[in-house]
């Protein structure tokens, strides 16, 4: 008997030496669905100077003109004519590029506009509740220099908006009031996830400029905040509490006076967390809609 298991601990122990390690094998390109890849953001981040070339596309159609003209010259007649097509290449570059620049700052007086139409307010109590929330937000996205305000409104919204250096972040007085802290936090998430994704500029850009209804959407990226909605959640690892604010706005509907109702509203509306907060009845074919995006984070 005790020869037996003497055998049987020798082939146990035979066995663990003998037996094949499983070596975990791991995707350095695999990225999480969740997380706003490279790409994405640059194209987001691009999306301006993309808006300034077709801005000046007759310019652009010219001095193609002419760079190829100076080309053909320079085959045909003279080299010296290279020199004219790359001046003229340059100075064309270099003028889109300033003009491009001066869309983007544009873009950071849209924080200073808000305010003068919608009073800073709050006790010291909401605007440090505010601030608690957006500090410890703030590292987790990776945002740095954002200032947060209480605005006086009756709707509940929010933004993050460009101003000089840093972000400012308004935030209506009637959703400091109303919203738990969770629902508070998600809130600031989505506004902070915007920055991550790169909408945030180019969503301050087409609320700033004067444009029709068309170039407007396709600036500010239509359905982009249904991603960002994505990237919020994922990043706090608690979508009910986003859901539930969102619930909230679709639930409340255009509310007398406040920002929804005034005609500027329409020209900003993709700047808001609720960009539709002056329609009365969900549109569930809208990605937009905060009722749309409410039901799809309860399914997480």
């Amino acid at each position: 008997m005790a020869t037996s298991q003497r055998s049987r601990s020798r082939r146990t122990g035979r066995e663990r030496r003998t037996a094949a390690v499983i070596v975990p094998q791991l995707d350095p390109s695999w990225q999480s669905p969740y997380e706003p890849s490279s790409h994405e953001r640059d194209a987001h981040l691009h999306a301006v100077r993309r808006f300034a070339w077709r801005r000046r596309l007759p310019m652009t159609i010219a001095v193609g003109v002419v760079v190829v003209a100076a080309l053909v010259g320079a085959a045909l007649i003279s080299p010296w004519l290279v020199v004219l097509a790359v001046v003229a290449g340059a100075l064309y570059g270099w003028d889109l590029s300033r003009y491009s620049d001066r869309l983007s700052r544009q873009a950071g007086d849209l924080a200073g506009v808000l305010r003068s139409e919608f009073p800073v307010v709050g006790s010291t109590p909401e605007r440090q509740r505010l601030g608690v929330v957006v500090e410890r937000l703030s590292a987790t996205f990776g945002v740095d220099g954002v200032a947060p305000y209480v605005i006086d409104d009756a709707g509940y919204n929010a933004t993050l908006v460009p101003e000089g250096d840093g972000w400012a972040l308004l935030v209506t007085s009637a959703m400091i009031r109303d919203y738990e802290l969770i629902e508070l936090e998600g809130v600031v998430a989505h506004c902070l996830a915007r920055v991550r994704v790169g909408v945030a500029v180019r969503q301050a850009v087409a609320a700033m400029l004067n444009l029709d209804e068309v170039a407007r959407r396709e600036l500010s990226a239509p359905g982009s905040v249904y991603r960002t909605d994505e990237v919020a959640a994922a990043t706090i690892r608690y979508p009910s509490g986003l859901a539930s604010a969102l619930r909230r706005c679709a639930a409340q509907g255009p509310v007398a006076g406040s920002m929804s109702q005034r005609p500027s509203f329409a020209a900003r509306r993709a700047i808001w967390l609720n960009p539709w907060a002056d329609r009365r009845e969900s549109d569930l074919g809208d990605l937009d809609d905060p009722t749309v995006r409410a039901m799809a984070l309860e399914e997480w």
